[in-house]
C-alpha cells in the first residue's frame, strides 16, 4: 500500500459523507500525517442499518494521529455547509483541501425513478458539489496545496451508461463537470481533480445494491484513500484530472495490488463509466475468473427452445402461487430451473417478496420467453422487475454460478422497476441454489 509521506500534517481537509465509506476511508489515511479533518456528514445519531456516526469516525480519526471536528452536514443545505466551514476556519485557522464525497444513488430507469430520487441525486451530488466548493474556495484560494478532490467517473457519452439509470448518470457528471470548469477557472490557484475506482468498491452501499457475497469481487476503500492521498500531495500544478485509482498507483510503483482486496484471487466487478461497449467489461471479467459461469451461460444458449403457448396451469392449482412460462418444449437447463422454481414457491416467499419478476430471454439460440412468479388472488404486486438476459440462461444465476450483481454492472442485464425487488430476488436465488 502507498505510505505516508507526512506532507498532510497540520492542513485541514473538509471531506464531506467521511462518517463511512470511502470518505472515512480519505480521512483515516491523511489523520496518519497529523492532518486536521472535518466530517461533514449527516449522521450525528446511530443509523439504523448503517454503520457509524460522524462522532464514531472522529474517534477514529484522532486514534490514527489525527485531529477531527464533526459536522452535521447535509450537502442539500446551503446553510449547513456554511456553517461548518464557518467552524472549520474558526477552529483550523482556514481549508487546505475539501473532498467532495457525498452521493446518493437510485440505479433506477427514468419512468421507475420517482421525483423525489431524482430532487436527492441532483441536489447532493451535483448541486451539493456545486455549492460545498463555492463556499470552500475563498479559503482554498488562501492556501499553499489548495485542492479539491470530486469522487466522480470521466464523463463518458457512450448512451449504455444513460440507459438504464439516466438520473444518476446525469448527477455523477455534474460532478465532473465541475471539474472541467473549476479546474481551469481557478488553474494556477486551486488544483480541481476527479478519482473514480477502476472496480467496485465494498462499501454498506454496495451491500445493499448487490446482496450477499457482493464484497469477494470488491477491493476494499483503502485503495481509493492511498489514490486520493497521492492526488492531494501533489503541486497544484495538477489539476483537471479524471484520475482512475489503480492507473494512478501502478505510475507510483504499486505492484501487487491483492492487499485492496477483500477476497485476493477472486474475480472483481468493474465499475461504471470506464469502458466505452459493456461487452469489454464482460471480457475482462472473464479472463480474470468468471470464465465458467460465462461458459456455463453459453452451453444453457445451445438449448433449442420453440414455439410459445402462453395457456396457464389448469386444475385445482389454479389461481394460487405459481410460475407462469410459455413454451412448446418442455426440455432443456432453462425450462427445467424454472420447473424448480415452480415447486419452491410458497406463501411465504410471495409475502416476502410482493412483486412480480418477469424474464425476457433473447439471443441467438433463444426464442423470447416470459417467466412469471406472481400471485394472481392478490392485489398488491405492483411493481415490477424485468430482467433481459442477453445471451445468459437465468440457469446460471439461480444455480448461483453468475451473480446477477456483476451480470448487472457489465451491461449484460437490464433491470426496469425497484432495485429493492432485485436485492430480494438476489436473496431468493441463494435459496434455490442449492437446489440446482
Amino acid at each position: 500500500m502507498l505510505p505516508n509521506t507526512g506532507k498532510l500534517r497540520g492542513c485541514t481537509l473538509f471531506i464531506t459523507g467521511a462518517s463511512r465509506g470511502i470518505g472515512k476511508a480519505i480521512a483515516l489515511k491523511a489523520a496518519k500525517d497529523g492532518a486536521n479533518i472535518v466530517i461533514a456528514a449527516k449522521t450525528g445519531v446511530p443509523h439504523r442499518t448503517l454503520p457509524g456516526t460522524i462522532y464514531s469516525a472522529a474517534e477514529e480519526i484522532e486514534a490514527a494521529g489525527g485531529k477531527a471536528l464533526p459536522c452535521i452536514v447535509n450537502v442539500r443545505e446551503e446553510e449547513q455547509i456554511a456553517e461548518a466551514v464557518n467552524k472549520a476556519v474558526q477552529t483550523y485557522g482556514g481549508i487546505d483541501v475539501l473532498v467532495n464525497n457525498a452521493s446518493a444513488i437510485s440505479l433506477t430507469g427514468t419512468l421507475e425513478t420517482p421525483t423525489k430520487k431524482v430532487d436527492l441525486m441532483m441536489s447532493a451530488n451535483t448541486r451539493g458539489t456545486y455549492l460545498t466548493s463555492k463556499i470552500c474556495l475563498p479559503y482554498l484560494r488562501k492556501s499553499k496545496i489548495g485542492h479539491i478532490l470530486n469522487i466522480s467517473p470521466p464523463i463518458n457519452l457512450n448512451p449504455v451508461w444513460f440507459r438504464n439509470h439516466c438520473a444518476y448518470t446525469i448527477s455523477k457528471y455534474g460532478m465532473s463537470m465541475c471539474v472541467l470548469g473549476m479546474s481551469e477557472e481557478f488553474r494556477g490557484e486551486v488544483a480541481v481533480n476527479a478519482l473514480w475506482p477502476q472496480t467496485a468498491i465494498y462499501t454498506s452501499a454496495m451491500d445493499m445494491l448487490g446482496g450477499a457475497g457482493v464484497e469477494k469481487q470488491c477491493r476494499k476503500t483503502d485503495i481509493l484513500a492511498d489514490a486520493a492521498y497521492c492526488i492531494l500531495t501533489k503541486p497544484k500544478s495538477f489539476t483537471g484530472n479524471f484520475v482512475i485509482d489503480e492507473h494512478l498507483l501502478r505510475e507510483e510503483g504499486i505492484k501487487n495490488f491483492d492487499v485492496y482486496a477483500v477476497a485476493p484471487g477472486h474475480p472483481l466487478l468493474p465499475d461504471f463509466f470506464l469502458d466505452v461497449d459493456p461487452d469489454t467489461l464482460a471480457m475482462k471479467m472473464e479472463a480474470h475468473g468468471a470464465s465458467p459461469a460465462f461458459r456455463e451461460g453459453k452451453k444453457s444458449d445451445i438449448a433449442e427452445h420453440e414455439g410459445l403457448d402462453r395457456t396457464k396451469p389448469e386444475g385445482p392449482e389454479r389461481g394460487k402461487h405459481h410460475v407462469h412460462f410459455a413454451a412448446k418444449n418442455s426440455g432443456g437447463p432453462v425450462m427445467e430451473t424454472f420447473k424448480i422454481i415452480q415447486v419452491a414457491i410458497n406463501e411465504e416467499v410471495v409475502r416476502s417478496v410482493q412483486g412480480v419478476y418477469q424474464f425476457e430471454l433473447s439471443g441467438k439460440n433463444f426464442l423470447k420467453k416470459t417467466k412469471t412468479l406472481e400471485k394472481t388472488d392478490i392485489s398488491v404486486l405492483r411493481e415490477q422487475l424485468i430482467p433481459f438476459l442477453k445471451p445468459f440462461s437465468p440457469f446460471c444465476f439461480f444455480s448461483g454460478k453468475l451473480k446477477p450483481t456483476m451480470a448487472f454492472m457489465s451491461g449484460k442485464l437490464t433491470i426496469k422497476g425497484d432495485m429493492a425487488l432485485a436485492i430480494k430476488l438476489e436473496k431468493l436465488m441463494g435459496q434455490f441454489n442449492a437446489k440446482l
